[in-house]
């Protein structure tokens, strides 16, 4: 990673934590972060959200599904690393610039894992939203489904609920 990536990569860090310093409870609670992956819209609860990093060097796993990317020692600890998009059964995330470690905080337990996706693109308000019930058959990990004011779709996750998937856990084939 080049010097100037780091740069803009903690400027954005020290820009979202200066932000979120400065608002209430309510708002931190009513606040998700949001992403792109395989063309979704994505929302993470703040609080689910640990950090997100630039993707590291990751040690592949032999014999793990395809969308287990391996581990990754981040400050020391190991953990695992998965591909969202290919999790969900769309194309793997493509490399590049823009794709980020999403690592789930520490009320999704003990678990040491963090997301790949396409990229992180701020924060949004939930109640700037209007909220719609998951689709039909959707994982019990899908919270609910929002609409902007521009007609733009967000599926919100709850990573804790992830956590507890069977199918996310079992990374063996």
């Amino acid at each position: 990673m080049t010097r100037a990536a780091r740069l803009d990569l903690r400027s954005f860090q020290q820009e979202l934590a200066a932000r979120l310093a400065t608002r209430t409870a309510a708002q931190v609670e009513s606040s998700r972060l949001s992403f792109v992956c395989a063309g979704t819209q994505w929302l993470v609860r703040l609080a689910d959200a640990g950090e997100v990093i630039a993707v590291p060097p990751i040690a592949r796993v032999p014999l793990t599904r395809d969308w287990f990317l391996g581990l990754a020692n981040i400050r020391g600890n190991l953990y695992s690393i998965v591909d969202f998009a290919a999790f969900t059964g769309a194309a793997p995330v493509p490399g590049g610039p823009a794709a980020r470690l999403l690592l789930f905080a520490s009320r999704s337990g003990d678990l040491n894992a963090g997301l790949v996706v396409e990229r992180v693109t701020g924060l949004r308000n939930i109640a700037e939203l209007a909220g719609h019930a998951p689709p039909p058959g959707a994982p019990d990990w899908y919270a609910q489904r929002c609409s902007d004011a521009d007609g733009n779709t967000w599926q919100e996750i709850d990573l804790v609920a992830l956590t507890r998937d069977p199918s996310f856990l079992q990374v063996g084939t």
